[in-house]
């Protein structure tokens, strides 16, 4: 009796914590932008490579076809629109980073802290954070108005170019890391009239434009220059990208959209059947027999997950870093690069916090073996193989036409995993295999396990199977902490209690969940490395 007492006094007390910090996360990613904006202008970036692409032999004549089809009629003008449309998001997040209250004492370091997935904003580091947000977005905003002001030089509007890259170079530098308004002042006098060559210009170019951009302005320097071997060659090298960047783009687009169309048709095949089924035979019982209460799902999710998972790990880690790096064992990882250091850190926190969660639930069902069938069973019974390939078809078309309606809402606003926008610019390929393998075989084996395994059949104690799915869904999506992925990963999240539910084995859900990650792993690599 006095067990169970201090259980539920501890199970208060940890609610009592975790409840606040998970609403203040949830608060802030209000003011964080989203990674849809930068997705776009990477696939941007990687249309204006295509657009130089040019036939040389009649054999080329079927990729200018395919680059009409893909680019459209004005390809520059198109993508002037999506920077400027970036810039004015860009600068409507600077306004609202302005206005909110910031320490004067001090500012924050160049150096990114480690981004660790789903970890929680507490009161006391949230001014911080304000600064270095506030930091980063004015440089975004510099970076933005470089590229801006090429698309103009391009378009033959060089007044305009001139005068954006003129605002820029008059704004102070915001650090070591950002040359912007020396990189402006470089391009003001080249494309002025007449024209200046400043010393070191091809270093710059080199050291600090990328992509299409560093293909315009080395094409300048060279033919100013009358480096007619240097052009040619700076040519030739950007037609072998543009022809690699459209099978890219196939890759990225194609795909998705044929999986999208036989989704579709699963989709109508399955309400079809579920409809005439339902007309002949009455629908089958899908509950669980659930032996526990909700104070056992409560203790699960709140302390073995939400407080353990995602505020006790996450500091006792940054404990562990400072001591660590007090006593210098930390040198061999020092010695890595810094997507490494990240990738490592992010697999052993994830590692971390499955394993707690895992060990609380293993802890908390114990005592009810053995178990009511089909608690989790790996398997199932139906096949597994097929029932994950085709929710993961079905998922798609769903995702598409949500995410169009989110991102109407939402306007770039409301966070997104960290995770993204670090493999989106990744491009050490051991970090890439860290992040993948945290991706696609840890997170869907533990939250499988956790919310289709164990949350979804608990909750069909209380409410009948949809009910259960859907609020399953939600504590999914509301768990990563972002409120613009709420709608989607709730949708996703349906999906995935749909299949296991109907195929009553895990190995079918996570299937589709590692489907997912998997696909959205490699489609930002693939964007990435376009640039």
């Amino acid at each position: 009796m006095i067990g169970n007492s201090l259980k539920r006094l501890l199970l208060i007390a940890a609610a009592l914590v975790v409840i606040p910090l998970l609403g203040l996360s949830l608060w802030s990613s209000l003011t964080e932008p989203q990674i849809t904006d930068r997705l776009q202008l990477y696939q941007t970036d990687l249309l204006l490579h295509v657009n130089e692409l040019s036939a040389t032999d009649p054999e080329d004549a079927s990729l200018l076809a395919a680059r009409k089809t893909v680019l459209g009629d004005d390809p520059l003008k198109t993508a002037l629109e999506q920077y400027q449309e970036v810039r004015r998001s860009a600068e409507t997040n600077l306004k609202k980073f302005q206005s909110q209250d910031r320490p004067t004492a001090s500012t924050p370091t160049d150096e990114d802290p480690v981004a660790v997935p789903t970890a929680p904003i507490t009161p006391e580091n949230q001014t911080a954070k304000v600064l270095t947000d506030l930091q980063k977005q004015q440089i975004l905003i510099n970076q933005l108005d470089l590229r801006i002001g090429l698309l103009l030089a391009q378009q033959k509007n060089s007044e305009a170019a001139l005068q954006t890259w003129s605002s820029l170079a008059q704004r102070s530098n915001l650090g070591s890391s950002d040359r912007s308004n020396e990189l402006a002042n470089t391009l003001t006098k080249l494309w002025s009239n007449p024209p200046q060559l400043l010393p070191n210009t091809e270093a710059q170019f080199q050291q600090n434009l990328d992509g299409w951009f560093r293909y315009v302005g080395l094409s300048r320097l060279y033919q100013l220059q009358q480096r007619t071997d240097s052009l040619d060659m700076l040519q030739a090298e950007e037609q072998e990208m543009a022809r690699q960047t459209l099978v890219k783009l196939a890759l990225v687009s194609t795909v998705p959209a044929v999986g999208a169309v036989i989704g579709v048709l699963l989709i109508v095949i399955l309400s079809i059947r579920q409809f005439t089924q339902a007309a002949q035979t009455p629908p089958p019982t899908l509950g669980w027999q659930v032996p526990w209460t909700g104070e056992t799902i409560a203790w699960v999710l709140i302390v073995g997950f939400f407080f353990a998972g995602q505020i006790a790990i996450p500091g006792l880690l940054g404990l562990g870093k400072q001591i660590l790096n007090q006593s210098g064992i930390t040198v061999s990882i020092a010695s890595l690069s810094g997507g490494r250091t990240k990738a490592f850190y992010t697999l052993a926190y994830y590692l971390l916090m499955a394993g707690t969660g895992l060990f609380v639930l293993y802890r908390s069902v114990k005592p009810f073996a053995p178990l009511p069938e089909d608690w989790f069973r790996l398997a199932g019974k139906r096949n597994w193989l097929l029932w994950g390939l085709g929710g993961y078809f079905v998922a798609l078309p769903l995702m598409f036409a949500v995410s169009l309606v989110n991102q109407q809402f939402w306007q770039g606003q409301g966070g997104s995993n960290p995770l993204l926008q670090i493999v989106l610019e990744e491009g050490d390929p051991v970090a890439l295999l860290i992040f993948f393998l945290t991706a696609a075989i840890a997170a869907p084996v533990f939250e499988e396990i956790l919310f289709r395994g164990f949350l979804l059949p608990s909750l069909t104690r209380y409410f009948p199977v949809w009910g259960a799915i859907g609020l399953s869904s939600l504590i999914f999506a509301l768990a990563h902490l972002s409120l613009s992925e709420v709608l989607p990963l709730t949708t996703l999240g349906i999906v995935l209690g749909f299949v296991y539910t109907r195929s009553r084995g895990l190995l079918a859900s996570m299937l589709l969940h590692s489907l997912w990650n998997s696909v959205t792993m490699i489609g930002l690599f693939i964007l990435g490395s376009g640039n």
